[in-house]
């Protein structure tokens, strides 16, 4: 017995030390990976419940519909997934996202992005050098910030942050901005204390500015 004992404790001696996890940590050898997105199924539901608003290449030609195709994946997920809980309050968009899984979500969003956008162009030109002023400096002496910050100077975006917002329609960008402003689209709070700030005419400005932008 004395001799089992011993080879039992030199065995447990030998062992490598396990890490110690926090309260509900997964060890990462078991921790749950996201499925690879599928784009053939993604382009079959984008088909199915998208396309008859935001065209079937995703570049929708209805100036009150944005343009999806080649925007960040991620940013179409939150926003899905916000209409679908209801944090972004739209209820056309609430019943097409309650009709798409969370892998649908992931499936459409990263076949979208695997789509070029088509470009946009300004249209007021008595607002755009004003809506560029905006765009790259913002408005100092009223603490606006440029939406080039977040957006880049191109409004490509900056994957998994903030959105690509280069040649999309003006339409839909001014009424985005204006929901920011009045508090009825209230899924970020940094959009909404910048456009909480802008007038009618600069929140026009901007938006055809980015219209054209590339």
């Amino acid at each position: 017995m004395k001799l089992l004992a011993s080879l039992l404790m030199a065995a447990a001696l030998a062992a490598p030390a396990l890490p110690t996890l926090a309260a509900g940590e997964t060890p990462a050898a078991t921790a749950p990976k996201a499925a690879k997105p599928d784009l053939v199924k993604g382009e079959a539901s984008y088909t199915a419940v998208c396309a008859a608003c935001h065209a079937a290449d995703g570049n929708s030609s209805i100036v009150a519909n944005p343009k999806l195709a080649q925007q960040h994946p991620e940013y179409l997920v939150k926003q899905l997934q916000e209409f679908k809980s209801g944090k972004r309050n739209d209820p056309v968009m609430k019943g097409m996202a309650a009709l798409l899984s969370d892998d649908d979500m992931r499936n459409v969003s990263y076949w979208l992005a695997s789509k070029s956008a088509k470009q946009g162009f300004s249209k007021d030109k008595d607002l755009v050098s004003l809506g560029e002023r905006i765009y790259r400096g913002g408005i100092a002496d009223r603490n606006i910030a440029a939406c080039a910050g977040c957006h880049s100077p191109n409004g490509a975006g900056i994957p998994a942050q903030y959105p690509r917002l280069s040649g999309q329609h003006a339409d839909y960008t001014t009424k985005q901005l204006v929901e920011f402003r009045d508090g009825k689209r209230a899924n970020s709070v940094q959009m909404t204390q910048v456009a909480a700030k802008l007038n009618d005419r600069e929140i026009k400005a901007v938006s055809d500015y980015i219209a054209g932008l590339r």
